[in-house]
């Protein structure tokens, strides 16, 4: 069954759906294809994480976002969402995966999924970043303990867990972690926790780290992770430390490989950064678009909601005015 649209955005997280408004609002025939549940990344945070942004900036469409704790929590969000389908009542395909993306000799793009095929003017992808980890490839790293998602800690909780890295995610799981009642040790490349660490939660890891509660090595690498324990590389020499699960939570990127399938150009270096207009968004693909954090390659840390969201106005008013 082949259906033809003027726009086909791939992804249904908070970017997708603002496109689909701008969308919407042009009277454009439009389709999202999200391969999980409607905004699937948030869906996929922490239980308890806690957003950066305030409310007001992770709005689209105009909508209010009502809060009432300084920061919103991923419960509000996906509630917030939930009430943007309600109201907009988008046309959306959810559970259904994008396979591949073709542009055909008459400038239509034929898109093909795990359950049907579609033809479109023009595709917008707004995918994101957390479906793929980073790995850190080490020997063990494939065994069932080592986990690159966290989602809450009572598993954890009386158990020796080691968290990886010093981002937002990583010192968010060990402080909730060890509130649970785990022994919790940290593996940190750098000599220092990330400088965007959430401002309100760097004070607690420091002094949870300088009070002894969580043991962290700077400067370290895991080299070797067994059944039940983990081989550290660290600044003063080689340890070994007892241990029953492993959170690498060393970041994720986009799929890089998709975006070249489809053609889009890549840059050279370890970035990764796709090719594309900033003043339409527009890749070196002629109507096909990005919108969102898969704008930033490998610099997953540079587009956000809130400053993202102006990726569909830029994309619609421009498809609009040719």
């Amino acid at each position: 069954m082949t259906n033809q649209y003027d726009l086909i955005i791939v992804g249904g997280g908070p970017i997708g759906l603002a496109c689909a408004i701008e969308a919407q609002k042009k009277n454009l025939k439009y389709l999202i294809i999200e391969k999980g549940a409607i905004v699937n990344s948030i869906f996929n945070y922490p239980l308890y994480m806690t957003f950066f942004s305030t409310a007001e900036r992770l709005e689209i469409g105009d909508i209010p976002f009502n809060c009432l704790a300084p920061k919103p929590g991923r419960q509000e969000a996906l509630e917030y969402y939930r009430n943007i389908h309600r109201y907009f009542n988008f046309n959306i395909n959810l559970f259904e995966r994008v396979l591949e993306i073709k542009k055909t000799e008459t400038s239509i793009f034929k898109i093909a999924t795990d359950k049907s095929l579609y033809k479109s003017k023009n595709v917008i992808i707004a995918t994101g970043f957390y479906d793929i980890p980073i790995l850190m490839n080490v020997k063990g790293e494939e065994l069932p303990k080592v986990r690159h998602y966290y989602k809450e800690a009572h598993e954890y909780a009386f158990r020796n867990v080691l968290v990886v890295g010093a981002n937002n995610s990583s010192v968010d799981a060990a402080l909730e972690c060890w509130r649970k009642g785990a022994n919790v040790t940290m593996v940190i490349r750098k000599n220092e926790i990330n400088s965007r660490v959430k401002y309100w939660v760097k004070p607690d890891i420091k002094n949870r780290i300088a009070e002894g509660s969580i043991k962290a090595y700077f400067e370290s690498n895991i080299t070797e992770i067994r059944e039940n324990e983990v081989e550290i590389e660290t600044r003063n020499g080689k340890i070994t430390i007892d241990n029953d699960f492993v959170l690498a939570l060393t970041g994720y990127k986009p799929d890089l490989n998709f975006l070249e399938n489809i053609g889009i150009h890549l840059s050279n270096d370890e970035l990764k950064i796709p090719t594309y207009n900033p003043e339409t968004m527009e890749t070196n693909v002629e109507g096909l678009f990005l919108a969102g954090v898969v704008c930033g390659g490998m610099q997953t840390h540079k587009w956000f909601i809130e400053n993202s969201r102006i990726h569909a106005n830029m994309i619609v008013d421009y498809i609009t005015s040719k």
